[in-house]
């Protein structure tokens, strides 16, 4: 800021060498220097505050509080949100609860809450516990396993099977659920068998040291032997040796045993993540010796295993799993297998056999409205429930509802504005205090807290105020919340701010220079950044276009960009540069699908060949049967992107299933790229 107040003195002096307006703007200088070192002094107390909180210091903090709010900086009430956590467990209820009214607008007054409900569910106070507990809104499972614990305690039925219903998960719950599932294994609401239950699930979720834990409750089994779940793990074939073996009959327990068998099927599960063939061989011998159930148990992981893998006999393993209680990916990845195949009957029964709220999922409701639409031949029944599964998905605003209206033939043209917020909308929105505070949290670099104050703040707005919202967002370069924000409206809305097209210059530019379509670009940075271009990812992507330091490196210096140091990954221009470079690439990799480009730029480009199948197959289907669920999402949600980009950027508008195209066979590999093949050290695999 003060570089910039220089720059205003010499332009002034430059241009109109008068005196008075020198004189101005050393005026000018003075108010922002005073402003700039009033936010550093705000700034530096709200760091000391962090600090005082960190070391748990109350009287240091409650100093800076002070200080804070005298200078009724705008951030000041998250300083005394952290003096109230440090002083909760002495507060007195009276205390409490006049800083839960003085503060019932601000985002962390429910945690305060919630944290004051685990005090007093720890001191047994059941009675004010419950009064407070009508108040909180967040969803904690930890204040959840307390309010049942406490009516649990005091008799309640209907309270010991909702504990119960909560005990069937892969997830490590907080340890305060533990009293509540220790009081129903001692009333024998938790028998062995629920324990052996989510013992099986705990381990084929990769969860093991849960599944240790749930194993302690077993009094039949023999703590000491639990170390064989890590070598099941690690080297699963030692496990799955002859059981009648010298050797493993020394170190290994039977499969007469409820644990042998739970440590063999994991064994079975671990080996067919990786070695599919060999699991299935294994399998064939060990299943002589488990009963019907297990058998069965034991087909469905490989089946799951083999329908991710684009297995050919995948179909005939979930056909021997028949009647196994199958999870909700097992179920998915059955219908997916028979997409794989396009064979539509079994489809349908693979969709038949989901529970209602992932039958009801718009993935579902799409290809089981396919499939009667490829099956109905003259049957006018099934032709007109399949319209009417797309004509209730087309009303819905995501990739599969677009597909919808598309096989519908209702193509999608340029989606107009339906809105335009206005300036008192907007300048209504910027002067609430959430909005001051979730700014100035994001100016500070606080970014976490940011957008939990803002998404506080636009929970109960109407549309209206969602757009105005997202609009005042958008001016302030915010553009993932403002991206968000629009999304988030139901009746009305504004697709410029859903879809806005920032930095237009550099990837129009970029565009042109790489042969790209700009719509694709758009699609790809709107996916990865949201335009932010300081986004980092958990595993090191940087920058707009979202760059591994691997494939930047290596793409900078394929392009003969000299002097290409690390840290311009974070450049905004030479992200742009490099990412639609490596575009360009994967696109001539592929042969021009940009699908499977897509697939690459996620995912690396061997794993997207590896997906082919043999034959020429629809896009959709090629997408839908990606194995893993963060690149299935973003491939569709980049072609849906670049689908509403398109008409926007002045492009060719096509529907979005030719937008997709066909993805041709596996035969044609070697033609896909054949120029020369490179070894990828960028291959993120």
């Amino acid at each position: 800021m003060f570089s910039l107040a220089i720059f205003t003195i010499k332009s002034f002096s430059t241009v109109a060498r008068s005196s008075q307006l020198l004189a101005h703007a050393i005026l000018g200088l003075g108010l922002v220097l005073s402003v700039n070192a009033y936010a550093t002094s705000n700034e530096a107390l709200l760091q000391q505050a962090r600090l005082a909180y960190a070391e748990r210091n109350d009287s240091a903090l409650s100093k800076v509080v002070a200080q804070l709010k005298a200078e009724q900086y705008v951030l000041a009430p998250y300083a005394d949100y952290w003096l109230m956590l440090l002083r909760l467990e002495q507060a007195s209820e009276a205390e409490v609860e006049d800083y839960l009214v003085k503060n019932i607008d601000l985002p962390f007054a429910d945690r305060v809450r919630g944290e004051w409900l685990k005090i007093l569910a720890k001191q047994e106070n059941w009675q004010q516990f419950y009064q407070v507990y009508a108040q909180f809104k967040r969803d904690d499972i930890a204040v959840q396993c307390y309010a049942l614990l406490g009516r649990a305690q005091s008799g309640d039925r209907d309270a010991l099977a909702k504990s119960k219903s909560l005990w069937f998960t892969t997830t490590d719950l907080p340890s305060s659920c533990t009293p509540m599932f220790n009081l129903l294994q001692k009333t024998g609401a938790l028998n062995d068998d629920d324990i052996w239950a989510r013992f099986r699930i705990a381990l084929h979720a990769g969860q093991l040291s849960l599944a240790k834990n749930i194993a302690l409750r077993l009094s039949s089994l023999d703590s000491a032997n639990l170390r064989l779940i890590d070598r099941a793990n690690q080297t699963p074939h030692l496990i799955l040796v002859k059981q009648n073996s010298s050797a493993a009959s020394q170190t290994l327990p039977s499969l007469k045993t409820r644990y042998g068998v739970e440590l063999s099927l994991y064994a079975i599960d671990r080996m067919a993540r990786t070695h599919l063939e060999d699991a299935i061989s294994s399998y064939k011998q060990l299943q002589q010796s488990l009963n019907a159930d297990d058998r069965a148990y034991g087909w469905s992981r490989i089946a799951y295993h083999a329908a991710r893998a684009h297995h050919p006999q995948a179909l005939r393993f979930y056909a021997l799993a028949a009647n196994s209680n199958m999870d909700k990916d097992q179920l998915a990845w059955q219908a997916r297998a028979a997409l794989r195949v396009q064979d539509w009957h079994r489809l349908l029964t693979a969709i038949a056999l989901m529970q209602a709220p992932q039958a009801e999922e718009g993935t579902w409701r799409y290809w089981k409205a396919r499939a009667l639409k490829e099956t109905a031949l003259k049957n006018q029944a099934q032709q007109l429930e399949a319209n009417a599964l797309f004509s209730q998905l087309s009303k819905e605003r995501h990739y599969y509802g677009w597909l919808a209206a598309e096989e519908l033939e209702s193509v999608m043209g340029n989606p107009q504005q339906q809105y335009t917020t206005t300036e008192p909308e907007v300048s209504s929105i910027a002067k609430l205090p959430a909005i001051k505070r979730a700014l100035e949290l994001q100016r500070l670099g606080l970014r976490w807290e940011a957008k939990a104050e803002w998404v506080w703040a636009t929970s109960d707005f109407n549309d209206r105020q969602l757009l105005a919202a997202a609009e005042y967002a958008a001016r302030q370069n915010w553009y993932d919340i403002a991206i968000s924000t629009a999304d988030n409206t139901q009746q009305t809305h504004d697709f410029n701010l859903r879809y806005p097209t920032p930095y237009r210059d550099l990837i129009r530019t970029s565009a042109k220079d790489t042969q790209l379509d700009e719509a694709w670009i758009y699609g790809i940075t709107r996916q990865e950044s949201r335009f932010m271009h300081y986004a980092k990812s958990g595993v090191g992507a940087s920058g707009l276009m979202q760059l591994m330091p691997a494939t930047a490196k290596w793409a900078a210096k394929r392009m003969g960009m000299s002097g290409y140091r690390s840290d311009m990954i974070d450049d905004l221009s030479t992200n742009i540069e490099i990412g639609t470079y490596y575009m360009r690439y994967t696109l001539d990799l592929m042969s021009g699908q940009a699908v499977m480009a897509t697939a690459a730029y996620n995912a690396g480009p061997s794993r997207a060949k590896r997906w082919m199948a043999q034959q020429p197959m629809e896009a959709a289907i090629y997408i839908e049967t990606i194995p893993f669920a963060e690149t299935r999402g973003y491939v569709q949600k980049v072609m849906a992107n670049a689908h509403f980009y398109a008409p926007r950027l002045g492009t060719k508008m096509q529907s979005l299933k030719s937008r997709l195209g066909e993805i041709p066979g596996s035969a044609k590999t070697e033609a896909l790229g054949s120029a020369k093949a490179e070894t990828m050290t960028a291959d993120n695999e």
